[in-house]
């Protein structure tokens, strides 16, 4: 059996980019991702200094626990973005890229993004949380 998620994006409301206003979940598991820091599996720090290349990092994390949970960042339904201030909004752009080589992007996850003075380590730009909803499973 398949997850049954309803991703919209109202014609009532504001058009959105990237996002949709809510999620609906009718039947599937729902998984909770903690934070996804920029981390290698031997835990060293990705892309010191470097927004895109933590970003990368974040979600191939993201895509790696998806894996781990039995479904894919396909089935992601919402992410939760939270960035240090320090970033420069120029580089806000590589979000949308980075993001988009991983989830549907026809029906994208309702999401949010906030900025915050630092994360738990003062070296890392970007954490990212999610839940997902995958196929149901027997247990």
């Amino acid at each position: 059996m398949y997850a049954d998620v309803q991703l919209a994006r109202p014609a009532s409301m504001h058009p959105t980019r990237g996002y949709s206003q809510f999620a609906r979940i009718k039947t599937g598991d729902v998984v909770y991702f903690a934070g996804q820091v920029p981390l290698d599996p031997a835990g060293a720090l990705v892309g010191p200094s470097d927004f895109k290349a933590q970003l990368e990092r974040v979600f191939a994390n993201l895509d790696l626990a998806a894996r781990a949970a039995g479904g894919s960042c396909r089935d992601i339904v919402k992410l939760n973005y939270f960035c240090v201030e320090s970033v420069d909004p120029a580089l806000l752009r590589h979000v949308s890229e980075v993001r988009d080589r991983y989830v549907d992007i026809e029906r994208p996850p309702a999401s949010t993004f906030v900025f915050v003075s630092r994360l738990v380590r003062p070296e890392w730009l970007v954490e990212v949380e999610a839940v997902g909803v995958f196929a149901e499973t027997s247990a």
